[in-house]
């Protein structure tokens, strides 16, 4: 990690030191990681930071690689960290709180609360009636609170498969009445009355990304 960017998450936690932690997770098509770092000096044991690094050239697993692709992607990142640094929740719909966010060229640093600290240690492989409610029950609430907030430096659009992100594939539909019918689809979704904000891992659940 370059000496700026443990600059930001020292100050930003009142540390005196850090360490390097475990990787979390690598992000989509090599755009970087997810690390938990141990800290030193302050009275946070760790934080979750979030580095974006945007490759010259990315692999994308679908095979997808263009630029419209690329461009997405960068794009679902300052988004993304324009939540953190804007948007909050509440109880009912936890999520971790930003300590900073910064840009290096063409690399982004994301410091977050370390949920893990804050109790929500636990992680599932499988689920069951109890936590699948638990599930529905966040993102009823959160939906709840952004029910007509105007997404002011969000996508205008918040599910990342919609038609103005997707010409390629509709392009390449074979089915023929489908793909006839998707601007009329994409128009009616687009005018619904109630609308409001949509979070990005859930939505990856069902073949989403980003925020």
């Amino acid at each position: 990690m370059k000496p700026e960017h443990q600059d930001v998450i020292l100050q930003a936690c009142g540390a005196s030191s850090l360490r390097v932690g475990a990787k979390i997770q690598t992000l989509w098509s090599g755009y970087g990681e997810i690390v938990r770092l141990p800290l030193e000096g302050c009275d946070r044991p760790s934080v979750v930071v979030k580095h974006v690094r945007l490759p010259k050239e990315a692999e994308h697993p679908g095979g997808r690689n263009t630029d419209r692709s690329h461009a997405r992607k960068v794009r679902s990142y300052k988004v993304e960290t324009h939540w953190y640094q804007n948007y909050s929740t509440n109880q009912s719909c936890r999520t971790p709180a930003c300590l900073a966010a910064c840009s290096h060229g063409d690399e982004m640093l994301i410091v977050l609360e370390d949920l893990d600290v804050a109790g929500y240690d636990q992680r599932r492989t499988s689920v069951k009636d109890r936590e699948i409610k638990a599930c529905l029950s966040w993102l009823a609430h959160f939906h709840a609170l952004f029910l007509g907030v105007a997404p002011d430096g969000l996508w205008p659009v918040g599910t990342y498969w919609h038609l103005e992100t997707r010409p390629d594939e509709l392009e390449a539909m074979d089915h023929a009445e489908l793909k006839a019918a998707a601007g009329d689809i994409d128009k009616i979704l687009n005018e619904c009355r109630f609308k409001t904000v949509v979070h990005g891992d859930a939505k990856k659940l069902h073949g989403g990304e980003g925020v």
